[in-house]
């Protein structure tokens, strides 16, 4: 009989949730925006994942691990783990060369270092402002009357960069505003910006150690424009994860159901 394990990611914007099997590869995943009740979008997300893997019932896995900010309320979770550990975990299984993490999380942003076992060795995390997370640049997009995907490949094409001195997502959208009132190129803005976040990611993760090899994580990682200032910035190489960035707190959620099934496996059959 085969076994899978659930990793059940309940963030502020995104419902995440993967289905491995013993070998750890992914067979079904499922990603929604994120309800009201947290719990809800666990059992939503968790149906989404279970489809998408061809299973039947309601829990067709043999071991489940709940994260994100709504991880207490992942109904029939046989555990709840950070995220912080459940995205280092999560890229290194995806990335094992990697040391440091920037996730830009839907309202925080955290940088994370991890050791060579994927274990976190110390983090920092910026969860007062929403200054460079995902409803930053929801706000942002909002400002330029366009959509999120379209505004991530409008820095690209930028010929300058405009400073943006506003670090709260409502005074900065409002500077946009102004800007684009006066004429200015949407594109230099945009690279502002981007860079400004970038930098502002720079100056967070000094305080944690940054080691490489990088990696992004987190829906802001889809962002062209701001992984292209993260680039410079750091002026470090950023390894590109083989799975989207959104999921990786539900792979580590997974891995880690894996280790701790096969941990309790192990025990009974000693006793």
């Amino acid at each position: 009989m085969n076994t899978y394990f659930c990793g059940c990611d309940v963030g502020s914007t995104y419902g995440k949730a993967v289905i491995t099997n013993e070998e750890g590869a992914i067979i079904g995943k499922g990603m929604i925006r994120s309800k009201l009740d947290p719990e809800e979008t666990a059992v939503e997300v968790i149906a989404a994942a279970v489809a998408d893997a061809h299973l039947s019932g309601d829990r067709p896995f043999s071991y489940l691990v709940g994260t994100g900010y709504g991880r207490d309320l992942v109904p029939f979770a046989d555990a709840n783990i950070s995220e912080i550990s459940c995205h280092a975990m999560g890229v290194h299984v995806l990335a094992p060369s990697v040391r440091t993490i920037v996730d830009f999380g839907g309202q925080d942003l955290k940088g994370i270092s991890i050791d060579p076992k994927g274990m976190v060795s110390n983090f920092v995390m910026n969860d007062k402002c929403a200054a460079g997370t995902g409803r930053f640049f929801e706000a942002m997009a909002r400002a330029f009357s366009m959509s999120i995907e379209d505004f991530s490949k409008l820095s690209l094409m930028a010929t300058e960069e405009i400073p943006i001195t506003s670090q709260c997502s409502v005074f900065a959208e409002t500077e946009v505003i102004s800007m684009i009132a006066r004429k200015k190129r949407p594109e230099d803005i945009a690279l502002g910006i981007q860079t400004s976040v970038a930098r502002r990611a720079y100056s967070l993760l000094r305080n944690s150690g940054i080691r490489p090899d990088l990696a992004i994580t987190g829906g802001c990682a889809k962002n062209e424009g701001l992984v292209q200032s993260l680039k410079t910035v750091f002026n470090l190489v950023f390894v590109d994860l083989p799975e989207d960035p959104q999921l990786v707190g539900a792979i580590g959620a997974a891995e880690y159901a894996k280790m701790r099934y096969t941990a309790q496996s192990n025990k009974g059959n000693a006793a």
